[in-house]
């Protein structure tokens, strides 16, 4: 019988099956992903500038898989169990550090709004400001978005208000990225950022770690994740559930991004796990270059020739 995914990260598609979810394994990489980013993050506080280099570029890598397996439980597939699902979920959040809630309601706007001209980071209309454009889009693939991944966070556990004031509603990225957010999504968004501040207290104290040291090695990994999130999307059809790329990259890359290199066949079928996704490639599109797209998109944005697909709608948590 065919069912809805639920969710709403899934709201969107339509399976026929629950997926089979390689639980112990992710739990596995959760455990592996936590002691080797603790385990730098303590060798880099503890060596020469150097030595901290070395480490925070180690852990930019260990990091983006952490984001993978915080991605697979937005889906909702990194555990059969929903509410170990979640918390798994957060405490990878805690390792990023960004809110775990914001990511899932956040992801869900993403795959129902992908090319539309809310996600239209690399094409411009002859009325848009240049200006604006291009710093928005080499501030995206430069690293610069990181930063405001925390930052948003902590604000809207402060003063969700603001994030839905006018300036925001205004820009055509953040038109419509909070509206999902409830009274229960901001008590959640609230009891994470405050777990994930008294986390990093209690590292910090137990491990002695050293704060210059920190920045410094998640400044490695900021700009790592920054610099990928948009590769996969950048210059594809717009089209909500097609306009993404699948890219070719080497077997070690494919392991640490968890096979989210096939981002087309994630977004066509979001409810497979990420242990699917190379086997579902094989019927999708064959797979781009990862490098000669990467440095394809330093060129610039694009004017846009195509008309903007219409969003797919959202159903509540």
């Amino acid at each position: 019988m065919e069912t809805v995914n639920s969710g709403r990260p899934g709201s969107f598609s339509r399976r026929r099956q629950p997926p089979v979810i390689a639980e112990r394994l992710n739990l596995l990489l959760i455990s592996a992903v936590a002691v080797l980013t603790l385990g730098l993050l303590w060798l880099g506080s503890h060596l020469p500038l150097g030595g901290t280099l070395l480490c925070g570029l180690l852990m930019a890598f260990v990091l983006l898989t952490n984001y993978a397996l915080m991605h697979e439980a937005a889906h909702r597939v990194l555990h059969g169990q929903r509410w170990l699902n979640d918390l798994l979920g957060s405490f990878a959040g805690m390792l990023f550090p960004m809110s775990f809630t914001l990511l899932r309601f956040g992801h869900a706007v993403h795959h129902c709004c992908n090319r539309t001209d809310h996600e239209m980071f690399d094409y411009y209309y002859p009325h848009d400001r240049l200006w604006l454009k291009y710093g928005q889009w080499y501030g995206l693939i430069s690293g610069l978005y990181y930063p405001l991944v925390p930052l948003g966070s902590i604000l809207l556990a402060v003063a969700p208000a603001l994030l839905r004031s006018g300036p925001f509603r205004r820009a055509r990225t953040t038109a419509v990225l909070f509206d999902d957010f409830g009274a229960p999504q901001i008590r959640r968004v609230r009891i994470e950022v405050v777990a994930t501040a008294v986390f990093w207290w209690a590292m910090f104290a137990w491990l002695d770690l050293q704060w210059q040291s920190v920045l410094l090695m998640y400044a490695c990994f900021g700009f790592n994740w920054a610099t990928r999130q948009y590769v996969t999307h950048a210059f594809s059809r717009r089209d909500v559930m097609s306009g993404a790329w699948n890219m070719r990259v080497s077997r070690p890359m494919g392991w640490i991004l968890l096979n989210g290199q096939w981002d087309l066949v994630h977004h066509q079928q979001p409810w497979l796990p990420w242990t699917e996704l190379a086997k579902a490639g094989q019927n999708s599109e064959p797979p781009v270059s990862y490098w000669r797209h990467y440095f394809r998109q330093w060129l610039g944005p694009r004017p846009n020739t195509e008309p903007a697909p219409q969003p797919l709608p959202r159903m509540p948590d």
